[in-house]
């Protein structure tokens, strides 16, 4: 069975790009909530490695939403080549799972 829930995971380099996606997600009910971390990366790009700050974005929905927060994010992502990565989530309390699921459309 595969599971209902998942977390979307992207970086961004901009905070006002971080708050853009988060703000669009929840605006179109594609995510009950959206964490928002600074983070330093070092990830190899066009041959070469590069070391930047960035920001992960954690995007809390629905398995049935995952085509609808990817198409959002391809329109969105201010990245050539974004980082869109699905996390299922296995077991959460039914109370954190429930209230996911009334703030999804």
């Amino acid at each position: 069975m595969e599971p209902e829930f998942g977390i979307v995971q992207t970086t961004v380099a901009a905070p006002e790009d971080a708050r853009r996606l988060a703000d669009g997600l929840l605006e179109k009910r594609l995510a009950a909530c959206v964490q928002t971390l600074s983070i330093h990366s070092a990830y190899r790009w066009k041959g070469a490695v590069q070391r930047e700050p960035e920001q992960l974005l954690l995007i809390k929905t629905r398995a049935a939403l995952y085509p609808a927060v990817e198409a959002f994010l391809r329109a969105n992502h201010p990245y050539e080549t974004p980082e869109i990565v699905w996390l299922p989530i296995a077991a959460g309390s039914s109370d954190y799972l429930r209230w996911l699921v009334s703030e999804t459309s």
